[in-house]
């Protein structure tokens, strides 16, 4: 799997007014975890990160697909 980075940086504008902690907190992880994968263009994003990710786009009725690349 692979991170849509521009998908989670529009997010994180759009919907949390560019503030990390926000994300983190509704995300049900840690500021520093979210800041690592955005600091690092999505890299190291593990599964909590991703199940995260995956369950807010579930509840929100958006496509994780335009977040997380399959391959």
């Amino acid at each position: 799997m692979e991170i849509n980075i521009e998908a989670i940086n529009k997010l994180l504008k759009e919907k949390f007014d560019n503030n990390q902690a926000k994300m983190a907190r509704i995300l049900g992880i840690s500021k520093y975890q979210l800041n690592i994968v955005l600091k690092n263009n999505g890299a190291h994003a593990g599964k909590k990160f991703i199940g995260a990710l995956i369950k807010y786009c579930d509840i929100n009725e958006y496509n994780f697909r335009d977040y997380i690349f399959l391959k």
